[in-house]
């Protein structure tokens, strides 16, 4: 069993540092960059502290004001051969096949299927994959 996530946009492709990326240990978290430098823009996550307990796996880094990805967003869960997309409490939830999940710190769960489409965040949020898995 295998499972990756694509990105669809530029954003999603700047966060990924490529075109794909593979998902080898479950739960694999997904949440916002907030760290704040010294000059008052986000840091990259590289600057991260080792001491520094690591809350995702994968960390968004949000241009601009508006706010889409909460800082622990949603995690994606294998149980078995099935896969679902777990959300963390975040504000806005996430869409997966244009359905929300979560939102307003609720929480929520789904399953994932091969080709789901995953918004973090509203349906103006950059930050768009594919899930892919293969059994």
């Amino acid at each position: 069993m295998a499972a990756w996530l694509v990105a669809l946009t530029e954003e999603a492709w700047a966060a990924l540092k490529g075109q794909q990326l593979v998902l080898e240990r479950f739960p694999f978290k997904v949440g916002r960059e907030s760290r704040i430098g010294a000059l008052g823009s986000r840091s990259a996550p590289e600057r991260r502290l080792a001491t520094a307990p690591q809350l995702n796996d994968l960390y968004l880094l949000e241009p601009g004001e508006r706010v889409n990805v909460s800082r622990e967003h949603f995690a994606i869960e294998r149980e078995g051969d099935r896969y679902y997309l777990i959300d963390r409490g975040s504000a806005c939830g996430t869409l997966v096949e244009g359905q929300r999940v979560g939102g307003d710190r609720a929480g929520g769960r789904t399953e994932l299927r091969d080709q789901d489409v995953i918004v973090v965040g509203t349906a103006t949020s950059p930050f768009i994959f594919k899930f892919r898995s293969q059994r």
